[in-house]
């Protein structure tokens, strides 16, 4: 796809994948006490095999440097990348509160959808926000994600292998 095409493609968020949700939910309960923080990114629903014009959040890009405690997360915005594929945020709230705070808000402007999971992590422990803040559907899909790319597809033997030429 050619940045023409990317610049005009449907911006529809249909949902959410499920595998991306679930992993969502695992990352915020494995980071606990602290904050979960990342941010959203979508995969057109045709090449997903939908018969859909919109995009599919598949993807949690957790940026470098980010600094979180149990009741903030702090982003180096210098590292986020300015991308067509950027669609909102992720984080969770340790305190179990799934409603945007103040500093929330301030951090919604960038995407269409922000997603706030709370503390006790379970399936039912998120919702989604628009830019202002105010509660919006967001469907979970059932999808296959793509694969990753092969640059990432690597073993420890592989490591050891590299390590001893």
């Amino acid at each position: 796809m050619g940045l023409f095409d990317a610049l005009f493609r449907s911006s529809e968020i249909l949902g959410i994948a499920e595998e991306t949700l679930e992993f969502a939910l695992e990352s915020s309960e494995a980071t606990h006490p602290s904050e979960y923080m990342g941010f959203l990114r979508g995969t057109e629903a045709d090449r997903l095999g939908m018969d859909s014009d919109g995009l599919v959040i598949t993807d949690i890009l957790v940026v470098p440097g980010t600094e979180s405690n149990s009741v903030s997360a702090t982003v180096k915005t210098n590292q986020i990348p300015n991308d067509v594929k950027a669609l909102g945020s992720i984080h969770s709230h340790p305190n179990g509160v799934i409603s945007p705070s103040n500093a929330d808000l301030d951090t919604f402007g960038r995407g269409s959808v922000h997603v706030i999971i709370g503390a006790p992590y379970r399936r039912t422990d998120w919702r989604a926000f628009d830019s202002q803040g105010k509660p919006t559907d967001l469907n979970v899909i059932d999808v296959e994600l793509p694969e990753t790319e092969d640059f990432f597809d690597f073993t420890q033997a592989d490591i050891d292998e590299e390590l001893r030429r």
